[in-house]
């Protein structure tokens, strides 16, 4: 078995006192973009000119661009070795992406000098010609190794299954894959075929290896968890650098393991995974080390804090403030005034009832109530960014709920709700984006319970007061038009739902209208909707 030395207290330069012939590999990663081409707060959302001033802003491409010019520089400058990888989802979240649907995306990208990327499911958000506008203007080569692509007539022959690099006489391997579930998440259309990843993966490795390429990472859109199983099952890859679940590693307060974490491979090896969190407020920065038999000997590194120390790339943030010239009197319009931060962290809108959950459920039902509607449902994987106490923009509004979907009404028996809760509570253990978070309803879940029957004790509101959930009878159901359609996994409300509606108003104003209408001392807390045993 080789041995391989993990280090993760602090970012550490080219390896001292290695032996002549090993040969040692920087990479430098990103990973859930989402969009945020301009600097963010603590919410994750886009900062403001006050949180500027008090230098309490992270990320934003140009002072990432910076950190990667300087760090790349000053590996090179050492004689050193370095790629730049994205894991995916630069797409969706922001103003930006809703005004350029990827030109800025691919604009940036290539200012920065990555060196390759896989997809994000978020890519295909407006369908397989939305990914077209990347993978057009990328000059660097875009993966996704477990799609098939042969149907879809745009794309087929522009995805790359794997990528070999010439980095300092060493040919590194990149093999890649999206998550499976992107169909329900994301909308790339009937033509592109999603293979089973781990299969994908080690037929991909084989080739590589059969080429006689001995270091072999993996690039991979997948989540944390999922990363970890691949770790373990497929043999021959050297490391995995992931996305997909905003998965925060490192020595940091918050974090849900080391940088990198290490998995015991398929083979008896330490396979390192690394991910870097999202939004840009980490760049991650992993170095790996490997002897002159290609053999993986030690993996270690930390990622960087982008917080307001690092300087931006002047030219790039010239250009970003060009850019957001056209949509900024939207972005800063002041919509509403909240008394109390309204939280949308992922780890509670996930797993269990969040203010933010709350407030866009009640806005959704307030909005509708008159047509006879009762009960509202939300996915907490819509729900992209908090909100901090104060003034209300319109900018913050579009950050937390950025996919333009529209107010969704319909009928639906109680059976079908409990179905739909159901599936919300499915993949808890994952922190997938179906839990529901809802008004008008309340219900107990059971996280540790045999997937289906996860849910118990589901009340509805009746007047002042709650009654059972009544299987047979049919109930005015409100959500966003992307769950209505089956989206997260939510196929009752395709296949089940009567006299649907999916055409309502953006959800987005909804939010913004009802924010104005509760007045500055709206709070909205957990209030017992969802109890958690």
């Amino acid at each position: 078995m080789k041995r391989i030395f993990l280090a993760s207290a602090g970012i550490m330069a080219l390896s001292v006192g290695a032996a002549q012939a090993d040969y040692v590999l920087h990479i430098l990663h990103t990973n859930d973009v989402h969009s945020r081409i301009e600097p963010i707060n603590r919410y994750d959302s886009t900062c403001d000119a006050e949180t500027l001033e008090k230098r309490e802003c992270f990320g934003g491409v140009a002072r990432l661009a910076a950190a990667i010019k300087a760090r790349r520089d000053a590996i090179r400058a050492a004689g050193g070795n370095v790629i730049v990888l994205d894991a995916g989802d630069q797409y969706q979240g922001s103003l930006f992406y809703t005004t350029y649907k990827g030109r800025d995306t691919a604009e940036f990208m290539n200012a920065v000098g990555y060196d390759a990327m896989t997809l994000g499911n978020h890519e295909f958000d407006d369908g397989p010609d939305g990914a077209m506008v990347l993978l057009d203007g990328a000059r660097f080569p875009v993966m996704s190794g477990n799609l098939d692509v042969s149907q879809a007539d745009r794309l087929r022959g522009r995805l790359k299954k794997t990528v070999t690099l010439d980095v300092g006489g060493e040919r590194i391997g990149l093999v890649s894959a999206l998550a499976m579930d992107t169909p329900e998440t994301s909308s790339p259309g009937p033509t592109v075929i999603f293979k089973d990843d781990i299969d994908s993966l080690r037929g991909d490795v084989q080739a590589l290896t059969e080429a006689g390429v001995t270091k072999i990472i993996g690039l991979t859109h997948v989540g944390y968890g999922r990363d970890r199983q691949i770790a373990a099952q497929v043999p021959g890859l050297d490391a995995i650098i992931g996305g997909h679940s905003h998965t925060l590693l490192g020595g940091m307060e918050g974090a849900e393991g080391t940088y990198p974490a290490m998995v015991k491979g398929a083979d008896g090896t330490e396979v390192p995974v690394a991910t870097a969190y999202a939004y840009g407020k980490y760049l991650g920065d992993l170095t790996l080390t490997f002897d002159d038999a290609g053999k993986l000997i030690r993996a270690e590194g930390a990622p960087i804090l982008l917080d307001q120390s690092w300087p931006e790339d002047e030219a790039i943030a010239a250009r970003i403030r060009d850019m957001a010239a056209p949509i900024e009197a939207l972005r800063a319009r002041q919509v509403a005034e909240i008394a109390a931060p309204l939280g949308a962290d992922r780890k509670d809108c996930r797993m269990r009832e969040c203010g933010m959950g709350n407030a866009v459920a009640d806005a959704m039902l307030d909005r509708v109530v008159a047509q006879g509607v009762t009960i509202a449902i939300q996915n907490g994987g819509g729900l992209r960014a908090s909100i901090d106490a104060g003034p209300v923009t319109m900018g913050e509004v579009v950050s937390v709920l950025p996919f333009q979907n529209t107010l969704a009404t319909f009928e639906a028996s109680g059976a079908t709700i409990l179905a739909a809760l159901e599936n919300g509570a499915s993949r808890m253990e994952e922190g997938a984006g179906r839990f529901a978070q809802v008004a008008g309803l309340k219900y107990t879940v059971d996280p540790e319970a045999p997937k289906g029957s996860r849910i118990s004790d589901v009340q509805v509101r009746e007047g002042a007061g709650w009654a059972p959930l009544d299987p047979g009878r049919i109930y005015g159901v409100v959500t966003n038009d992307y769950l209505r359609r089956g989206g997260d996994g939510y196929d009752v409300f395709a296949t089940q739902a009567r006299a649907a509606y999916d055409f309502g108003p953006d959800l987005a104003d909804v939010l913004a209208d009802y924010l104005a209408k509760q007045g500055p001392g709206y709070k909205a807390e957990p209030e017992g909707r969802i109890t958690v045993r």
